[in-house]
């Protein structure tokens, strides 16, 4: 089976492609380094053609409400006219969990137009809606931080190793397609200021966490919904802990 996986020099896109050829699979890994654009639909065709599998793990380099809708906009029309040409028949795409809470946010809003142009479509498809990455804890705690103090929302998440979110990638990718929404998370519901004072203090980083209603996540206020999963969504094995033993902080 020709798997295509649209951003595969990225953090999920190069696990996946590791995963897929492991198992066997013909894999080819398309991203900007390989002439790929697919906002401009510059080496698209070229990188679709002869797959019965297209995975998309692309994103927008700017989360600007403009920029993030014309990049998701063209990108998926894009896409979508070579899957026809190429004779697809399942478009796989990493999506964010709470997406359709979330549409204060012109990025969130960019996400959603992305899922109805695949929705659409003629290609089968299958749309993995996944939690925040553990991945991404440093980032959180410095979007959140003024001096020493980092301010951050209490609200639940469920964060998942991107390792866990790869291997579920490469299980839906070599499956059928649901024409719908598939959820994942990590093991474990926690408060987002509790899992980032655990963080902060593994790293030896001296900041203080508050744990602050107000505060925003990249511009957003959550409550305990906004990024946890609904029933019965799939859950990574890798908690915090272990997968904390095996992560490489910034230097």
């Amino acid at each position: 089976m020709r798997i295509v996986v649209l951003g595969g020099s990225g953090l999920i896109g190069s696990k996946l492609v590791n995963l897929l050829r492991q198992e066997g699979q013909d894999v080819v890994s398309a991203s900007h380094s390989s002439g790929l654009n697919t906002v401009t639909g510059e080496g698209v065709d070229a990188a679709l053609a002869g797959a019965q599998v297209v995975v998309d793990v692309t994103n927008s380099p700017s989360f600007e409400d403009k920029a993030a809708l014309d990049f998701f906009e063209n990108s998926g029309r894009h896409i979508v006219a070579a899957e026809v040409e190429a004779g697809v028949t399942h478009h796989v795409a990493l999506s964010v969990v709470g997406t359709d809470r979330l549409q204060e946010s012109g990025y969130f809003r960019a996400k959603m137009t992305q899922e109805r142009l695949i929705e659409a479509s003629p290609i089968p498809y299958t749309i993995l809606h996944s939690t925040q990455f553990f991945e991404f804890l440093g980032s959180i705690a410095d979007e959140g931080t003024v001096g020493q103090t980092v301010r951050v929302s209490p609200a639940l998440f469920q964060p998942i190793a991107a390792d866990d979110v790869a291997a579920t990638l490469a299980t839906t990718a070599v499956g059928p397609p649901v024409n719908g929404v598939v959820e994942v998370a990590g093991p474990d519901r926690v408060s987002m200021a509790d899992l980032l004072r655990r963080y902060l203090s593994k790293t030896g980083d001296t900041r203080r966490v508050v744990a602050d209603s107000n505060a925003r996540y990249y511009g957003l206020a959550l409550n305990d919904e906004s990024l946890t999963p609904g029933a019965n969504p799939r859950i990574g094995p890798t908690t915090f802990d272990v997968w904390f033993s095996t992560y490489k902080p910034r230097s």
